[in-house]
């Protein structure tokens, strides 16, 4: 993180930089640096006293785009190479700053886990990070090791979760979006290598896509009613509906997906969409064409505010800009 950064309408951008976010993370200390940054943050102090919160991970609390297929043998901004090393690091920083209960001892840093809000609402709060295997071209047409992404035990924890959840609503709390083009940075990793589920063929089911395939399937086929994906990771706003009539691979019921951040990052977007299981962009806001990595001076950071009707059991979730203002809002009805 520089001192400083020229941005838009070459304003200049100021840092506060310690010696732990003046260079990417590899030490312990180092990892655990980035989380006392942020509580240097009067504003995130506040936050944290005030507002409950639910944590997830996804590639930065240890590496960009990490996985099995991660290299960094060419990269010189890290003298450990060992990505191995480096997820066990900061998983122990993760799991001492975040807000969780630890999990039983056979894996006691697990993140996936179920928060129930009474009748109304469970969270169903997911790992797309751990139990993954390598970023590839995913276009394999038979499931394995290799096309992981929740792995075979986390997905039959949140379909039996799922089953017998009696909450009016099942939020599932998703680290990546689900029919959104994520690239594994195809300038040093060519040909090209996917770090989402899609694969940018809009043809049926292949690679990752066959593991949500089988879980959207089992969803229809129990009658699971009522589920909202909600998700972050692409740094900008959008509002998703996933329809059956439009997709390739059909066996499913139509849902809705929101998409908010960054909070307090560089924005970026909008992705590209995958037409596997048909997802209809009904809302985005995301940097104009060809600029990339806007600062918060552009307004382009974005949050999520969701809302339950006791009463009617309604749920209106919107997507708030910096400012608090919401920028879209839809009404969804119980069934």
């Amino acid at each position: 993180m520089p001192e400083t950064k020229t941005a838009e309408n070459n304003l200049i951008w100021t840092n506060v930089v310690t010696p732990e976010v003046s260079k990417v993370a590899e030490t312990l200390k180092e990892f655990r640096g980035r989380y006392k940054y942020n509580l240097m943050d009067v504003n995130v102090r506040a936050f944290n006293a005030e507002v409950p919160q639910v944590w997830q991970w996804d590639d930065h609390e240890i590496v960009n785009n990490w996985s099995d297929s991660k290299d960094l043998s060419t990269d010189t901004r890290y003298t450990v190479k060992d990505v191995p090393l480096l997820v066990a690091r900061g998983a122990t920083a993760f799991n001492e700053f975040s807000a969780q209960r630890p999990h039983a001892s056979e894996e006691s840093g697990r993140i996936y886990r179920k928060i129930s809000y009474g009748p109304l609402l469970d969270v169903f709060v997911l790992d797309m990070r751990s139990y993954r295997g390598p970023n590839t071209a995913n276009l394999q047409t038979e499931q394995s090791a290799e096309t992981a992404f929740l792995g075979n035990e986390q997905v039959a924890w949140l379909e039996e979760n799922l089953k017998n959840s009696t909450a009016v609503w099942k939020v599932i709390a998703a680290d990546m979006p689900i029919g959104l083009n994520v690239g594994d940075d195809p300038v040093n990793n060519p040909p090209q290598r996917w770090e989402a589920i899609a694969n940018g063929n809009d043809g049926p089911a292949l690679g990752r896509e066959l593991e949500m395939a089988g879980l959207l399937s089992y969803i229809k086929k129990e009658s699971i009613k009522n589920l909202v994906w909600l998700t972050a990771d692409v740094h900008y706003a959008a509002a998703h509906y996933y329809d059956p009539e439009k997709a390739q691979t059909k066996d499913f019921n139509g849902f809705w997906e929101f998409v908010s951040g960054p909070l307090n990052a560089g924005s970026f977007g909008p992705n590209s969409t995958d037409g596997t299981f048909g997802p209809q962009v009904v809302f985005y806001k995301a940097p104009p064409a060809g600029q990339v990595n806007l600062s918060p001076y552009a307004g382009l950071q974005f949050f999520g505010e969701v809302n339950i009707d006791k009463n009617s059991k309604e749920m209106v979730v919107d997507l708030k800009d910096i400012n608090g203002d919401s920028v879209y809002s839809k009404t969804l009805i119980a069934e």
